[in-house]
């Protein structure tokens, strides 16, 4: 092998893959990135066998070859050299890969190239593709609610249905769902039902880039992996296997008080409220249109027996009867930290039943959150 490519987009390419890079790697290999010249470049390849991401970097080919090598001792030499560019040479004998830029010389002990787990690239034309921008702002209304706990593995996934020319998101975790749908740019037929890591699509949105531009998804035929491809970029992640929850049935179809709010002042009066909730089992109450939000907005409240009372009112705009009711704080801060929405609406039925709470303006998003029981 032997390229030369310019260190910016080396340094760039390294640090989109190095997040696949086995943490605590089974195999020495996997704490490799596979480098491999290919279509008049260099491709990067790193996987951790839960996901994988491959990267082409452009740049000057003049010998075929690959290798792989440690991932972090590439990336941070190469982030170390100067914005010039890098001359790549392997020598297949001792398997050692050269790097000279500018007045630098280096060279890396590297593992054979085959010993590299096979990570699966889209090669047949794409299932359908959406708008990248569009996509990372869905995911980020709706990962976060997936479970962390892996008692419950499929828990731990966000399940995607492609029907027609809607794509539905939906993360739950026993105390939260929330739920997105977003139009696809190319009808599905038949319809594809998978559950994809969270921790996935929480590394997908981390590549994706902040513009209008296709991100083109396919599912295998053996419904074990899906792959996202992005000018330059892949991401392929395996597939969480069961039965996802059937979590319509759970989302409240009426409610019986509704008040709206601004996002921000919302989330400020949540966040207060959280501190003293700490010494609570992080327990809030939010109370719509009674006394203690003055008849017209709403009050958050928190109280520690042995630190003291928080109170915050919030002006709303309310409907229905007066209602409190009591959430754990963080699931309130999640999702209004997360909302893409100047305005949020909360929907409540009572103290016991599920709240809801959607942005003003978004018809396609609702995020449902289980009350917490209190002794008063």
């Amino acid at each position: 092998m032997n390229i030369s490519v310019m260190q910016e987009n080396l340094a760039r390419g390294l640090a989109t893959v190095s997040r696949a890079v086995s943490s605590r790697a089974t195999l020495p290999v996997l704490a490799n990135v596979l480098l491999k010249t290919e279509n008049s470049g260099l491709k990067l390849t790193a996987t951790n066998l839960e996901i994988g991401i491959n990267c082409w970097v452009p740049g000057k080919v003049a010998e075929e070859g690959e290798i792989t090598v440690p991932a972090r001792l590439l990336t941070d030499l190469v982030a170390s050299l100067p914005n010039q560019r890098i001359d790549l040479a392997l020598s297949p004998k001792d398997r050692t890969l050269k790097l000279t830029c500018g007045n630098n010389r280096s060279s890396i002990k590297g593992i054979e190239a085959d010993e590299f787990p096979v990570v699966a690239a889209i090669g047949d034309a794409p299932a359908t593709s959406v708008d990248a921008r569009v996509l990372r702002e869905a995911l980020g209304e709706v990962v976060f609610a997936a479970a962390s706990d892996e008692s419950r593995p499929i828990l731990t996934g966000v399940l995607t249905k492609l029907t027609g020319d809607r794509m539905t998101l939906a993360a739950a975790d026993n105390y939260r769902i929330a739920v997105r749908t977003l139009t696809l740019d190319k009808p599905v037929n038949p319809e594809i039902t998978i559950v994809v890591p969270g921790r996935s699509y929480a590394e997908l949105m981390r590549i994706l880039p902040d513009a209008e531009a296709p991100i083109e998804i396919t599912v295998t035929p053996n419904k074990s992996q899906v792959l996202f491809h992005v000018t330059g970029t892949d991401l392929v992640s395996r597939l969480i296997e069961g039965q996802f929850p059937n979590y319509e049935p759970v989302i409240p179809a009426s409610h019986s008080s509704r008040a709206v709010i601004d996002r921000e002042a919302f989330l400020a009066g949540t966040r207060r409220a959280s501190i003293f909730a700490r010494d609570s089992a992080n327990i809030v109450k939010i109370e719509i249109g009674g006394d203690d939000a003055n008849g017209s907005g709403i009050a958050i409240t928190a109280h520690a027996a042995d630190v003291g009372d928080n109170a915050d009112t919030v002006d709303a705009s309310v409907e229905g009867s007066p209602t409190a009711i009591a959430f754990n704080a963080r699931y309130l801060i999640d999702v209004l930290s997360n909302l893409g929405s100047d305005e949020a609406a909360l929907e409540l039925s009572g103290p016991l039943a599920p709240g809801v709470i959607r942005g003003i303006g978004k018809d396609d998003y609702v995020h449902v959150i289980m009350p917490v029981r209190t002794a008063s």
